[in-house]
């Protein structure tokens, strides 16, 4: 049995079998670009691109630096999906409806995926412009993926959800590509809002070293599929009364635009050791 209801589960097959079909063989690397990171999609080799819109089921964002499509190819020698965008609990979607192209991913055959997204530190550790490689994470968003499951694979482990052995690859890849990588735990809260001082307060003393609205939900359902993931924050600002800075979407794409060369590079590098 599944969470996902019988019409979701054959939408699933369908939407995989579409793509496939004109991908020509299995992706074993899934990506999953968060906002301002879309260029990345640019680095695969021999690509073509399906807009999600021509993929069954597949929900279309409806934010600003997430483009919405699928972009086939192959990576540092390794046969890749990359999905351009991703849609949030905010713009009304359900947790199965968040989670359907990761779980596309797993379909599809990819064995690790790495997702990526845009976060504000919730410290005075993290400047704008850093990378930090997610450890953990604290879901606060008050849903997940997995509830109505009516089978045992329900009670996952959580406590390796992002793969020790891929994060450890991570930091000898940065090194090798000269990129200062931080590692911390991530918070994941619904939006659309940024959060009050009030708010970043609280995050910093339960734990938390950044924060943004997306990833977890998508994590713990690849984590159930038996998917290896990993995950990538780019750094783009300090949250509220962190530096007493005015936050901002466009400044948020802005800044992950002017680091992506730099996480491009890790990533690429990263691919070549896991494969």
């Amino acid at each position: 049995m599944s969470n996902l209801s019988s019409e979701t589960r054959k939408t699933l097959e369908f939407a995989a079998a579409s793509v496939l079909e004109e991908a020509g063989g299995r992706p074993r690397l899934g990506l999953v670009l968060g906002s301002g990171l879309g260029a990345m999609a640019g680095r695969l080799e021999a690509a073509r691109s399906i807009p999600y819109e021509q993929i069954p089921g597949m929900p279309r964002p409806t934010v600003a630096g997430h483009s919405g499509k699928l972009t086939l190819g192959v990576l540092g020698g390794v046969a890749t999906a990359c999905l351009e965008g991703r849609v949030h609990l905010y713009e009304g979607c359900s947790p199965e409806r968040v989670v359907f192209g990761a779980r596309l991913l797993a379909k599809l055959g990819c064995e690790v995926v790495l997702l990526t997204n845009a976060a504000g530190a919730t410290t005075t550790k993290f400047a704008p412009g850093s990378v930090m490689l997610i450890a953990d994470h604290i879901n606060l968003t008050g849903n997940n993926p997995l509830v109505g499951w009516n089978a045992p694979t329900r009670f996952i482990d959580l406590s390796n959800v992002y793969d020790a052995e891929l994060r450890q690859i991570a930091f000898s890849a940065a090194a090798e590509a000269g990129v200062h990588l931080h590692e911390g735990v991530y918070a994941g809260l619904v939006g659309p809002t940024y959060e009050t001082k009030a708010e970043v307060h609280y995050l910093e003393r339960i734990g938390a070293d950044a924060v943004g609205m997306s990833t977890v939900l998508e994590a713990i359902a690849l984590c159930e599929q038996g998917t290896r993931v990993m995950a990538l924050s780019c750094i783009t600002n300090a949250a509220a009364g962190v530096h007493g800075a005015v936050l901002d979407h466009a400044h948020v794409q802005q800044v992950a635009r002017d680091v992506a060369g730099q996480l491009e590079n890790l990533i690429l590098t990263w691919v070549r050791r896991v494969f």
